[in-house]
């Protein structure tokens, strides 16, 4: 449907158009991972579903751009409210904090991962002890790189992202220069 709407943004002569998509069901307390003969197989169960079903639409999504030849103008970003806990709780997780997001499009640099990726053991130098993460990169940095590309003055940056001041990377490299 975005695609669709993006093909046929012509009349409205919009410079710039945000859409929005949901996907839910990330919440996965329980069925994270498989059951029965394979109880930790992550490559099975609700989690696995979810991610193959985000890759694909978000690979398609990308291709639709391409052939619209707008891959290097859309950029589509994931993000959460919430990440989740490293350790299972049986069959699902729990609540975390730190996660990792997903840039894509043409004017992003991609092939690198921005921030530290964290050591995957409990009680490691990463985590809280209880599993969850310690973020690296604020939700500001990412969100004001990604409004910076997007057209954000430099001035108001402060004012749509009023905490990112008490970050140290305002910028965090991952995009092109601003969209024209």
């Amino acid at each position: 449907m975005i695609a669709r709407m993006i093909a046929g943004r012509s009349p409205l002569s919009m410079k710039r158009q945000i859409f929005f998509a949901q996907v839910g069901g990330y919440d996965t307390h329980t069925a994270q991972v498989g059951s029965g003969i394979a109880p930790t197989d992550t490559t099975v169960g609700s989690h696995a579903n979810l991610m193959n079903e985000l890759s694909e639409a978000m690979y398609a999504f990308q291709r639709a751009m391409e052939q619209l030849t707008l891959g290097d103008s859309v950029t589509q970003f994931t993000a959460s409210d919430f990440g989740r806990t490293f350790p299972t709780n049986g069959q699902g997780s729990d609540h975390g904090w730190g996660s990792h997001h997903m840039i894509i499009g043409g004017a992003v640099r991609g092939g690198r991962i921005y921030g530290n990726f964290p050591t995957l053991a409990v009680n490691g130098p990463d985590d809280t002890s209880t599993g969850r993460w310690i973020p690296t990169i604020s939700v500001d940095e990412y969100s004001a790189t990604l409004a910076k590309w997007f057209g954000v003055s430099q001035s108001n940056l402060s004012i749509v992202f009023p905490n990112l001041g008490r970050f140290a990377n305002p910028d965090l490299g991952f995009m092109m220069p601003t969209i024209s």
